[in-house]
């Protein structure tokens, strides 16, 4: 799906606000806030806002890789969208472990 997505890079893009309307972006770390920051474009970002995470952190391989650590998703279908546009398997996704974990917890 990502396949020519340099050429859609715009050095200039930020991710814009409203998807961190609860972080001071003053002092936000951007390295250890990528979780969320990707977290964020993948529940309610923009075609451009994906092309800036991908500059940001280390293309699509690199954005694959923060997508399996990320713990939580609002939504099973936020999960489900970055299974299938990253091609990962949901066995490999930490967010999927946790559920897994839960619900044997809760169910024994």
């Amino acid at each position: 799906m990502w396949t020519n997505w340099q050429e859609h890079i715009d050095p200039n893009s930020t991710i814009p606000p409203y998807l961190l309307w609860d972080m001071d972006l003053k002092s936000f770390d951007w390295e250890k806030g990528k979780n969320i920051v990707v977290e964020r474009v993948i529940e309610r970002g923009l075609p451009k806002d994906y092309y800036t995470i991908f500059r940001m952190y280390g293309g699509v391989e690199g954005v694959r890789e923060i997508v399996k650590q990320i713990k939580y998703f609002r939504w099973e279908q936020d999960a489900a969208f970055a299974c299938m546009v990253f091609e990962i398997d949901k066995e490999d996704m930490e967010c999927y472990k946790r559920k897994q974990l839960r619900e044997a917890l809760l169910n024994s």
